[in-house]
């Protein structure tokens, strides 16, 4: 065992991940903390799987193994599916409720879950899903899906939301700033909505 808490950041490309990853590796920095980080991604400019790994703590390597994450932040339901090997038996899943047919996939007529499917499995661990284009949209921009994502996961990991605000701040463009604290407040009163139904308040 490592020590560390892993954070598996999944998605396709377009979505935001390294930037969601660079937020969390920044708030690490803010606070100290020891952080290893990578990143895979393929054909991430035509719609391909992204992922993003963070180890807070940790000694080793910067990939987080299969079985090993405490998090999992998930851009999309069929990527959440895609990487679910890599959760720990106690890990959590939060994960946005869209769902997109990869173009492999709908060219070649292949068989994709549907969404009541996917959830089913991955119910397997406390599973949040978040409407994240939805309150994107409310904060002002579709863009800012990764920093709600970020708000609302910033409940289930080791750092203080002040300082992932503060990545967010020091991260984004400084005309988008506005909106994606926005798009963080929106993010973390959904995570504390699942939060609380976990606790069943």
């Amino acid at each position: 065992m490592s020590g560390s808490f892993d954070i598996l950041l999944v998605g396709i490309g377009g979505q935001g991940i390294i930037l969601a990853s660079n937020i969390l590796g920044e708030a690490c920095l803010a606070e100290g903390r020891s952080v290893r980080g990578a990143e895979t991604h393929g054909m991430a400019q035509r719609g391909g799987s992204v992922e993003g790994h963070i180890r807070i703590d940790g000694r080793f390597g910067p990939l987080v193994p299969p079985g090993a994450a405490r998090l999992m932040i998930a851009f999309d339901l069929l990527e959440a599916l895609r990487y679910s090997h890599f959760l720990a038996p106690d890990g959590r899943i939060v994960s946005s409720s869209s769902l997109v047919v990869p173009t492999s996939a709908s060219m070649q007529g292949a068989a994709v879950p549907d969404r009541e499917a996917i959830v089913r499995r991955l119910s397997a661990w406390p599973l949040c899903l978040v409407e994240a284009d939805r309150l994107a949209a409310e904060a002002g921009s579709p863009l800012s899906q990764n920093v709600v994502m970020i708000g609302a996961a910033s409940w289930f990991m080791p750092l203080k939301p002040e300082s992932l605000a503060g990545a967010v701040k020091r991260l984004v463009p400084p005309k988008t700033v506005a909106i994606n604290m926005k798009a963080f407040e929106l993010g973390r009163a959904a995570g504390e909505r699942c939060r609380g139904e976990a606790r069943g308040t």
